[in-house]
């Protein structure tokens, strides 16, 4: 089992469920260290202290939020773990609202909640029941590594499972990121949806959705250990200018067919009726208005940052 990253409580109104957080993920990737060229010895970093000019044990290092250049304000944690904070302690349900509603972008890390000892069966298995009758999440507050935070909670193989969601004001405003306005023909569109079809799967399993990467550099690393070729690296698809948008799409669909072993014969796309030719209207002379420029107050939703441990 992984270790416990943090113990508290679900307060689900007046139902209090203890629990155990541990981790929902695991990470694969290889990881590296750094070392001299010249003699392979290792490079680390050593925590030294400005002043004294001397490395520093652990047990001498503390965290503290710096004021000014010259004065800092030590903090426990003792101090982190006693804020006066509901959420400190408990995974503060606030509400229930359906999955759909809630933005992806604003979904992170994942964290299994293991109950408690004997006493946390019976309620955790009351809430786990109730959200899966339900079809909804919970959003919930807690307080963890010096701030708090939003969750969501969720049943998953009836294990309740704990994401960590970012506030509103951390999801910056796409707008800015829109491309310049063009036409999409219906016809288009609905080569793209039998494209679409094409590459629907059941399930996001199988050889198609692994880690190719890491198996990369554990290629390198075997052919480097046993002192062979390294692996030739294919050579990349040259994207082809678009000139026929439909011409391409046909050409994708029968693409993935053949991928899968399907006839790739030409796409069914479906086309759209044609639209009815509207009759010329008799353009009226314009109104002369005049028009009062209001400069646009524009204003924040941010909230204020919060102190952050050093």
């Amino acid at each position: 089992m992984p270790r416990t990253i943090w113990s508290g409580a679900i307060s689900f109104g007046l139902v209090t469920v203890p629990i155990h957080v541990v981790s929902a993920t695991e990470d694969h990737s290889i990881r590296f260290h750094q070392y001299h060229l010249a003699d392979q010895g290792r490079i680390r970093y050593r925590k030294v202290c400005e002043l004294e000019d001397r490395e520093v044990p652990q047990d001498e290092i503390g965290k503290g939020y710096e004021l000014t250049t010259t004065q800092v304000v030590p903090v426990t944690d003792e101090d982190l773990s006693n804020l006066p904070l509901p959420t400190a302690r408990a995974i503060e349900i606030d509400g229930f609202v359906p999955l759909e509603s809630v933005d992806p972008i604003r979904i992170s890390d994942g964290y299994y909640l293991q109950p408690a000892g004997q006493v946390a069966a019976k309620p955790y298995q009351l809430l786990v029941k109730a959200l899966g009758r339900s079809a909804k999440v919970a959003v919930a507050k807690y307080a963890w590594s010096g701030r708090e935070r939003l969750g969501l909670l969720r049943v998953k193989d009836d294990v309740l499972v704990l994401h960590a969601m970012r506030w509103p004001d951390e999801i910056r405003d796409p707008a800015e990121l829109l491309p310049p306005p063009v036409q999409v023909s219906d016809e288009e569109i609905e080569g793209a949806l039998a494209l679409m079809d094409t590459m629907t799967v059941d399930e996001l399993e199988g050889p198609a959705f692994h880690d190719r990467y890491t198996e990369a550099i554990a290629e390198i690393i075997e052919a480097k250990r046993e002192e062979k070729p390294l692996p030739e690296t294919p050579e990349p698809e040259q994207p082809a200018q678009i000139l026929d948008l439909m011409a391409a799409l046909q050409e994708s669909v029968s693409k993935a067919k053949a991928s899968r072993g399907q006839d790739a014969g030409p796409a069914e796309v479906h086309e759209l009726p044609a639209p009815k030719k509207k009759t010329a209207a008799k353009k009226q002379p314009a109104r002369k208005t005049t028009t009062k420029k209001t400069a646009a107050k524009k204003s924040s939703g941010s909230r204020p940052r919060r102190p952050r441990s050093a």
